[in-house]
């Protein structure tokens, strides 16, 4: 099958992947431009996933000031040089994480961040509404564990649905950005304050 030239940078526009990328993901996929993208994304994951254990010892700390100032965000965000850290993708990447983090206020970056104590309280009451419902011990501990993962979706950052897209996980928006980019990247922590809310 025969690409054309403006199938590739029809590509290329759509996903910032090079040349010879766009034009070897129309080749897998017979043309058709939406599995090509995902096909992309796919392989740009896998890149990132790659690249994971690589230092990041550069990166910025972005604020944001929810509207009406009574709630505000700093997140540190990471990456191997500082040239990628000055780029516009690396900075709105941080900025969308800086918004995902002042709306769903995530309890810890990853779910091994969030205090034993907690994961443990959260099962102690995940076990006493499945005693409340009735259920037998075999299939309440399916149901126990079932809503902890439910839990760690919401309490930890990077498996948290992103705002701008529900169908992909901040996790996954990040390691799309770090693909692009073609450096590791990772949250390094964050703050969240808001007016009521502290000592």
């Amino acid at each position: 099958m025969s690409i054309s030239a403006s199938e590739v940078k029809k590509l290329r526009d759509m996903t910032g992947a090079g040349m010879m990328d766009c034009k070897n993901a129309l080749n897998e996929t017979n043309g058709d431009v939406e599995k090509a993208v995902e096909f992309l994304r796919k392989k740009g994951i896998a890149s990132a996933a790659k690249r994971s254990g690589r230092d990041v010892n550069e990166g910025v700390i972005m604020s944001y000031i929810h509207p009406g100032n009574r709630l505000g965000v700093l997140v540190e965000l990471n990456c191997e040089t500082d040239f990628v850290a000055k780029t516009d993708d690396f900075l709105n990447l941080a900025k969308d994480i800086a918004m995902q983090i002042a709306a769903s206020n995530p309890a810890a970056v990853n779910r091994e961040d969030v205090p034993q104590s907690v994961v443990e309280k959260e099962m102690e009451i995940f076990r006493m509404q499945a005693k409340e419902e009735g259920k037998p011990d075999h299939v309440a501990e399916k149901i126990i564990h079932g809503r902890l993962e439910k839990y760690y979706q919401e309490a930890a950052l990077m498996e948290q649905s992103f705002v701008k897209n529900p169908d992909k996980t901040i996790k996954e928006h990040l390691m799309e950005v770090s693909g692009k980019l073609g450096e590791n990247m990772s949250v390094g922590r964050f703050v969240r304050f808001q007016i009521g809310e502290g000592a």
